[in-house]
């Protein structure tokens, strides 16, 4: 799916939301609320009203990593974004070179043998690609403790159209857990950025419910808008029985990012019943797959070419989304992680007859 309009640069979020002004906290963003193709205009501390007793948030607990690292190949010096860890020890990375402003862009070409040299002395050996698709992921070998490297040389992975470096701690939600090996996303789960501490507190007093799931999300195309790689998910019992719960009770299980999207229906069996699940998954969700758990979706909003797009139509449809999209240039909604959010419903008839 690709969307027929243009973001404006001006559009793009460059400061975290708690960083725009004094007394303003994460949640200071602003809400789209598309029902169907019936559109609204909230803040976000408004979204405890957009919801309603029995309805079930999916939230993903994985937690960010700095994953961005110097390097160094030759005299050149490179930047590797560390992504997804394999079962056989080696990570899959993307190599970028500094683009002079503090972020990075695409490298060209790579050759399997390629030596970085990464501080405290480690190397790391390119291997192979990770997939036929194309070479901008490979499979590497590094001769050290990573998630050693990561939290004594790395900081969060930061593309162009920020301002600034951040502290690794704007990177995490409110919801990340580490994980006991110490694994996590190479880019944060940012959907669920602007809930806050209080802002939970009110869903669960208005009879809001939350399952944990886990997806370590690995390195975005920020250029080419790739569908997703295959990455690392666990679905718990008691969050698969929750959800099948409130799915059997007429409530709406509502999916907080993409992420926990794939984790959820990664994780459905026949007529979308729920188990606990964990491992790879390489699900794909288009409209032509469609959702067989989620009946919506909050999330950012995603450049016109993004793959993620699919996903959003298959979850409300798309005229749903041609709609929402219209609306939030019209009004000039921010882009990106630091940016505004989506929450995707079904139109009052479709929600009806859906339970």
């Amino acid at each position: 799916m690709t969307l027929a309009v243009r973001v404006p640069e001006e559009l793009s979020a460059r400061v975290p939301a708690e960083q725009r002004g004094p007394g303003l906290d994460r949640d200071a963003v602003r809400l789209l609320v598309s029902r169907g193709t019936a559109v609204t205009h909230h803040a976000f501390s408004e979204l405890p009203r957009q919801l309603r007793a029995g309805d079930l948030l999916v939230v993903n607990t994985s937690s960010t990593l700095a994953a961005a690292v110097d390097g160094w190949v030759g005299y050149a010096r490179v930047v590797v974004h560390f992504s997804t860890l394999g079962d056989d020890g080696r990570w899959a990375v993307e190599l970028r070179d500094p683009d002079g402003t503090g972020s990075t862009r695409a490298r060209a070409g790579g050759a399997a043998g390629t030596v970085v040299r990464l501080p405290g002395g480690s190397e790391l050996v390119m291997e192979e690609p990770l997939s036929v698709r194309g070479p901008r992921l490979w499979w590497a070998r590094v001769d050290g403790q990573v998630l050693s490297l990561l939290r004594e040389h790395g900081r969060p992975i930061r593309y162009s159209y920020t301002e600034r470096d951040q502290p690794l701690s704007v990177y995490q939600t409110v919801f990340a857990l580490p994980s006991r090996d110490g694994a996590g996303s190479a880019e944060m789960p940012s959907a669920a950025r602007p809930f806050t501490a209080r802002l939970v507190a009110q869903l669960v007093s208005r009879g809001v419910q939350f399952a944990p799931v886990r997806l370590h999300t690995g390195v975005a195309s920020a250029e080419a808008h790739e569908p997703p790689y295959p990455e690392r998910f666990a679905v718990p019992e008691s969050s698969a029985r929750l959800i099948n719960a409130v799915r059997a009770g007429g409530g709406r299980v509502v999916a907080v990012g993409t992420t926990a999207v794939r984790a959820v229906e990664s994780a459905a069996g026949p007529a979308g019943v729920v188990r606990a699940a964990g491992g790879w998954t390489d699900l794909v969700v288009t409209p032509e797959r469609g959702v067989q758990v989620v009946d919506g979706l909050l999330t950012g909003l995603h450049e016109p070419e993004a793959s993620h797009l699919l996903m959003l139509e298959a979850v409300a449809g798309r005229a749903a989304i041609d709609r929402g999209y219209e609306e939030a240039l019209r009004e000039r909604y921010l882009w990106h992680e630091f940016g505004d959010v989506h929450l995707l419903l079904p139109g009052e008839a479709r929600s009806s007859a859906s339970h």
